[in-house]
């Protein structure tokens, strides 16, 4: 039986300890992050994702790539909650000779697959992983989270035929639908009108769901889907900066650190303390 309420217990303090590792390590990009925030607590922490931390190159796990790997202190933090890494690392994160850096890389940090950051890549090795695993037999899923401003390289579109082709069923692909990217709008820079239809034309099994709906994104996800057939895109409808009311759908907080003012406004909605930021 899915626990909504601890889930979204669980998404709050991401969203907090989140805030206090892009604070204190001195900058990250912070409103994609926190938009992806249910997204992860979703599929580390509903039963979705199937991993073991204490054994993290357990042939048999699933995959998980951030293809958007700018949002990589929203990784970082959810690793520490399941297990992957400890705290005291996790406050590492910006500071000289940590391994947390501005983008994931393989090798460095348990938990992490696929070293990302130059977007329109994380689909292309999540297609690959998961050919893999359907050459193999493995009953292993792989999983990647794309920005929608990402879905503006040719890259994601070629992979996204690749698999549709190969009937890579045990491939999930989610897109963080914020309408936002670095500079604007997304609508300003690349429309992505119709993005359902368009992976529909690329011959995706989607589904559309609110992104910040920890219960709804469950059902998107479904861990029962055959893994012979059409590979699936979750389209989750979020809000960039999700959280902290003057971040949420401003451009300007791709990436920034708050002023003193607003440090104020942002400790009382995540209710965090002086002693954690200090």
């Amino acid at each position: 039986m899915k626990n909504i309420e601890r889930l979204k217990e669980i998404a709050a303090k991401i969203r907090k300890e989140l805030f206090i590792t892009v604070y204190k390590g001195g900058g990250g990009h912070i409103g994609g992050a926190l938009s992806s925030v249910e997204i992860m607590t979703a599929l580390y922490f509903g039963n979705i994702l199937k991993y073991d931390s204490t054994h993290p190159d357990n042939a048999d796990r699933d995959r998980f790539i951030l293809s958007k790997g700018h949002s990589s202190t929203l990784l970082y933090t959810v690793l520490a909650n399941a297990g992957f890494i400890t705290r005291d690392e996790l406050r590492t994160y910006g500071k000289p000779d940590t391994r947390l850096g501005g983008h994931p890389k393989i090798n460095d940090v348990p938990g992490i697959e696929a070293t990302t950051g130059a977007l329109g890549h994380g689909i292309c090795f999540a297609t690959g992983i998961a050919l893999a695993g359907k050459i193999d037999k493995k009953n292993r899923r792989t999983y990647v989270l794309l920005g929608d401003g990402e879905c503006q390289e040719g890259s994601v579109w070629e992979a996204a035929l690749f698999a549709a082709h190969q009937k890579l069923g045990n491939l999930t692909a989610i897109v963080d639908y914020n309408k936002l990217q670095a500079m604007d709008r997304l609508d300003n820079i690349v429309k992505l009108d119709s993005l359902a239809d368009k992976w529909k034309s690329f011959g995706w099994d989607v589904a559309e769901t609110p992104g910040h709906d920890i219960e709804k994104l469950l059902d998107a996800l479904d861990v029962n889907r055959p893994f012979d057939g059409a590979p699936r895109v979750v389209i989750a409808h979020t809000i960039k900066g999700k959280g902290i009311s003057f971040m949420e759908n401003q451009p300007l907080w791709h990436y920034r650190l708050p002023d003193m003012e607003e440090l104020k406004i942002v400790m009382a909605e995540l209710e965090i303390s002086n002693e954690e930021l200090s």
